[in-house]
């Protein structure tokens, strides 16, 4: 076949001289030449067509075998060292998954940057990438949804409603809520409170709460200001009352000389209030020293902690609740924890850094997007991930369902310097 084409650009090359030197159509030089091997020319020039456009087609069916996952973060800028953590997350995901056909494609959406990340999502349409791990912010979302074509798999954890073309795998405060009624529900405990602080949150919180019908359960809000948190929770736990209660009740046995009202009097000493606060378990939705002015207050207010329990939202494992020494039992819902120590020894020996909490949520992105894949054989919609089955990730287990992703969580409780899983 190549000498066939040697000879057919000879004869073109020839064409083009006699075309050159005389003013007339090639299609009349033609005619000057043997019209059978004109027509063996145009036969095998028909063939070469076929061929190349057979390859094409084998090339774009080999492209298609290859699943190209975006990824948007900010890899510049004051938040750089999140979007890095994300990606090195992924590959580590990327060598479990140990498949030649998965490629990452990082750009760089900066924060909360309109220009940058509609320039981030417009590159990565051009470079074949159908699914996008991003964006990590909610406020990020109205941009996503202009690109219609494409799916997002976000790390927030606003909201777990399927949205357009978005899905959320943040651990939602719904599935903490879940999470936390079923395990206060099994300590059979009857009167339960909310607690949250006035801040930018109250509204969404109040709306989940809204969401998850919890008609049953009392709330009650209160201010980031320490001074003003401990009189608003001094109204909640009655404590005046109580102290004057206390007061009342020793009264009645000071003057009195016998042995056991003596006994009464002694005991009654080394109580700072005397009667029960109207809960027997709390769910504070609060983090960092927010959270630990409130568990002080409830101390300093004499709420008994062998009869009321005390839970709060996920903490990522954060060790500096081990020294809020006010609080014997504080529980909470989370991760796996095995899993999680087990993704941060893994991350720490291949970078020599500890990775950001949230990049496990990106490795599980992952995955769940490489069974997406695996199942439906390609991926087009955020259909493709209503599984009927749970799927296990490091993070917990995900249901995806009713166009709602949520997550069960496991409940741990500070203990003694550890984390135990209850």
């Amino acid at each position: 076949s190549q000498s066939i084409m040697s000879e057919f650009f000879k004869t073109s090359n020839a064409l083009n001289v006699i075309s050159s030197r005389f003013p007339i159509g090639v299609d009349i030089i033609y005619k000057l030449f043997d019209k059978s091997f004109i027509m063996k020319s145009k036969f095998f020039l028909l063939v070469f067509y076929i061929l190349f456009g057979f390859n094409s087609n084998l090339l774009q069916a080999e492209s298609d075998k290859k699943l190209r996952v975006g990824l948007l973060a900010p890899l510049s800028g004051p938040y750089s060292e999140i979007g890095n953590s994300l990606l090195y997350s992924l590959q580590l995901a990327l060598e479990e998954i140990n498949d030649e056909n998965v490629i990452i494609v990082p750009k760089d959406s900066g924060f909360n940057n309109e220009e940058k990340i509609n320039s981030a999502i417009s590159e990565l349409r051009i470079s074949g990438v159908k699914v996008i791990i991003g964006p990590l912010m909610h406020q990020e979302f109205n941009q996503a949804k202009k690109f219609s074509d494409m799916i997002f798999i976000s790390l927030s954890n606003i909201n777990p409603k399927f949205s357009k073309n978005i899905i959320s795998i943040g651990i939602s405060l719904e599935s903490q809520l879940i999470a936390l009624i079923e395990f206060i529900n099994k300590q059979k405990k009857k009167k339960t409170i909310i607690m949250y602080p006035k801040n930018e949150y109250l509204e969404l919180i109040e709306e989940k709460l809204d969401d998850l019908n919890l008609n049953d359960i009392k709330t009650f809000t209160y201010s980031p200001d320490p001074e003003v948190l401990t009189g608003e929770i001094e109204v909640l736990t009655n404590y005046s009352q109580r102290k004057r209660n206390l007061k009342l009740r020793k009264k009645l046995f000071e003057d009195k000389e016998d042995e056991q009202s003596k006994k009464q009097l002694e005991q009654l000493e080394q109580l700072y209030t005397l009667g029960d606060v109207n809960f027997d378990s709390v769910i504070i939705i609060d983090f960092g020293n927010s959270l630990k002015s409130v568990l002080t207050s409830l101390v300093y207010t004499d709420v008994n902690q062998n009869n009321v329990i005390f839970t709060t939202i996920n903490q990522w494992f954060d060790e500096s609740i081990f020294y809020e020494n006010t609080i014997k039992n504080l529980y909470y819902p989370s991760v796996n924890y095995k899993e999680f120590k087990k993704y941060n020894l893994k991350y720490f020996k291949k970078f020599n850094i500890y990775p950001n909490e949230i990049t496990i949520l990106a490795y599980d992105a992952l995955g769940l997007i490489y069974y997406a894949w695996k199942k439906n054989g390609e991926i087009n919609s955020v259909n493709n991930f209503l599984f009927k089955n749970k799927i296990k990730g490091k993070t917990g287990t995900f249901h995806f369902k009713d166009g709602k992703v949520t997550q069960e969580l496991d409940i741990y409780k500070t203990d003694n310097k550890k984390f135990i899983k209850f």
